[in-house]
């Protein structure tokens, strides 16, 4: 049966009359009156289709809303705009209600806006699943190109809810009352001021640095794990799994990034007492490791604390199995819980899963996999257990009456509570605090030395650093460093610094003076003394009241004199205090000299990456605050260089460049 034969079977009966009736001369006739007929067909079926497809982008645009709203927990970095995200998302739910029940067909009006919004929509639930579940090292890294992406989501959005197409869609009144109110959230939202965690990214510049000698154990690596929820067994080996997936998502390329997040990773492991294992490949593998790619190691093999094939499994009081030298080091860093579980534990007896072994071994020798060698049961060679044993009577020889063997003690405890976090934890447990701070204030300066670093060590560990406060170190503290030798001076500043990430510890360093003798080191200590007076006074400076006892202390001189000194290689950090003191008014009179606009136009026009960023950063924050500083910018030409930096800058150096332009063009037109 043809075509048209079947077109003219589904005609109603009347007009098949009605052209069979007029013979030949009506053939012509009957022809028009079936190809109409069929191409109403069509487009019956045309408007049914695509009446479907709204449908389904409707239904589409409500399942990505609803999998944005239940995605959960967001890495800390980027969690305050996640949710504020969300929470405007959740202001459609009522819109999407209202579109379910329109009556097809949606104008084609409304089938693009439909597209342009589900597109916006899109584009941010990529940007949320990879704040909640991709690598957190990698977001704080990236942050800054990370928030570009909010932006560039919320301007999508908002271009999406500038022309909706409200009468031809139907929409209540109600609804677009809240569209309107949401269109005003969004063009906030691209208005935003910067949110970026101060704090975190000095850490990260100095934890990064190839200069900073101290960065591998300095107290900024606790800090970093506690600001990035990196500082559980539990939480490391769910981002060892992330960085995996993103080193596999990269293919090879950016390999010298890679290698900085999995340098960090490594680093975090150490505090924990977790071994480091390697997360992706390493090329330089021996050949009698290698294995083909295609092998994949049973999961059940794997130490959940490590992710490595277990060589020595046990089973603890929980049930569950684990390598023997990893929940070992678990229970002597005085947990008595399970590790995957987090439920406590009735006894710690270890238990060999034989069973397991034998499979491991079994399956190793089928495919040609070599184990390997680490435990050694006769805990030959073991330092840290030599240690553990020896920190009581250490403890005990602080308080000896004999000064020699006060000063080896104190020696002592500073080499072990170096590196080892368990050290650390055992050094207090034993009551080795007091007799520490006792020390602070004893004449001999290497004693002096010794008991503030070996504090600086100590209080990387969080619970450390309130019993330090408590025992009433920090005006002793405060006193080295007045009084104490260089390397004392120093480190006592390093210690105020880790203390110091405490909240309340940074006004009782505040109330106690501490700032003064820091801005004194800053002005007049070597060049290691006042990159840490730089440090800790950055840390101190984000506490309100300490801005003006800074200020007051005098540290816009020397803060000043590192923008001129190339040399000393303090610009960045300099810039970075100075970002945080503007906010002051008394800071913004005191820095928001004519010369120093000048020295910040000049970075921006001559600086590194880094110098352009902050020095643009440093002059928004003073230009939002007083058009007289746009005019005196200007004067020093800093509109041409305002321009580069937009073109070709960082990602931060560019939104900090459009902003400042964004003032100049409001200044003008008043």
């Amino acid at each position: 049966m043809g075509k048209w034969e079947k077109q003219e079977l589904d005609l109603p009966n009347n007009i098949l009359s009605y052209v069979r009736e007029g013979g030949r001369e009506r053939e012509r006739e009957r022809k028009e009156i079936i190809i109409l007929m069929a191409m109403e067909g069509e487009r019956e079926w045309d408007e049914s289709t695509r009446s479907g497809e709204e449908a389904d982008m409707v239904e589409e645009i409500q399942r990505v809303i609803e999998s944005m709203v239940q995605l959960g927990e967001y890495r800390r970095t980027q969690r305050k705009e996640c949710h504020n995200l969300v929470r405007r998302f959740k202001l459609m739910l009522p819109l999407l209600e209202d579109l379910r029940d329109l009556p097809p067909p949606i104008s084609q009006n409304g089938v693009v806006w439909l597209t342009k919004l589900r597109d916006a929509l899109l584009s941010a639930n990529d940007l949320l699943k990879l704040c909640s579940q991709g690598s957190k090292i990698h977001l704080a890294m990236e942050n800054e190109s990370v928030m570009i992406r909010f932006q560039k989501v919320y301007e999508k959005l908002s271009q999406a809810f500038d022309d909706v197409p409200s009468e031809e869609l139907g929409i209540s009144d109600e609804i677009k009352e809240q569209l309107e109110l949401m269109h005003v959230h969004l063009r906030r939202a691209r208005r935003r001021t910067d949110t970026q965690d101060i704090e975190l990214a000095m850490d990260m510049m100095v934890v990064f640095s190839d200069e900073d000698d101290r960065n591998t154990d300095s107290a900024i690596l606790e800090r970093l794990a506690q600001k990035m929820d990196l500082h559980t067994v539990e939480e490391l080996n769910v981002e060892t799994v992330a960085i995996r997936n993103l080193a596999a998502e990269r293919k090879g390329q950016q390999a010298e990034s890679t290698n900085r997040i999995i340098g960090l990773l490594n680093k975090f492991k150490r505090i924990v007492g977790m071994e480091e294992t390697s997360v992706v490949d390493d090329p330089t593998t021996p050949k009698t490791l290698e294995r083909c790619k295609s092998l994949v190691i049973p999961y059940e093999f794997l130490c959940p604390i490590t992710l490595e094939i277990m060589t020595d499994p046990v089973i603890v009081a929980s049930g569950q199995t684990y390598e023997r030298e990893s929940i070992e080091k678990w229970f002597q860093s005085d947990h008595n819980t399970c590790p995957k579980t987090r439920q406590p534990l009735a006894h710690l007896s270890l238990a060999p899963n034989c069973a397991l072994k034998n499979l491991i071994e079994e399956w190793c020798e089928k495919n040609n996999y070599k184990l390997p060698k680490k435990y050694d049961p006769s805990g030959k060679g073991s330092g840290s257990m030599e240690n553990k044993e020896e920190i009581p009577s250490l403890v005990e020889s602080l308080w000896s009456v004999h000064l020699e063997e006060q000063r080896k003690a104190v020696e002592k405890i500073r080499m072990i509570s170096k590196e080892n976090p368990e050290n650390r934890v055992l050094v207090a447990k034993h009551g080795g605090i007091p007799p520490l701070v006792q020390l602070l204030s004893y004449p001999d300066s290497k004693i002096q030395e010794h008991a503030v670093t070996a504090l600086l060590n100590l209080s990387i560990d969080e619970g450390n650093k309130k019993i330090i406060s408590q025992e009433g170190a920090i005006p002793a503290i405060i006193e080295v460093l007045e009084k104490g030798n260089c390397v004392a001076k120093e480190n006592s500043a390093a210690t105020l610094f880790s203390l110091s990430m405490l909240d309340e510890i940074k006004e009782i360093v505040g109330q106690s003076r501490g700032i003064p003798p820091l801005v004194d080191l800053l002005r007049n200590g070597t060049i290691r003394g006042k990159k840490d007076a730089a440090t800790a006074l950055f840390n101190l400076s984000l506490n309100q009241a300490n801005k003006g006892r800074a200020i007051r202390a005098g540290i816009v001189t020397p803060l000043l004199q590192f923008l001129e000194d190339v040399n000393l290689g303090m610009i960045d950090e300099a810039l970075s205090i100075l970002l945080l003191l503007v906010s002051n008014s008394d800071g913004r009179q005191e820095i928001g000299q004519l010369s120093f606009i000048e020295t910040l136009v000049e970075f921006m026009r001559e600086g590194t990456p880094k110098n352009k960023e902050c020095a643009a950063s440093v002059l928004l924050e003073l230009c939002s605050s007083n058009s007289n500083f746009i005019l005196a910018a200007l004067q020093f030409g800093v509109y041409e260089h305002l321009i580069q930096i937009k073109e070709s800058g960082t990602n931060r150096a560019q939104r900090k460049a459009i902003a400042i332009l964004d003032l100049i063009t409001r200044s003008e037109q008043i």
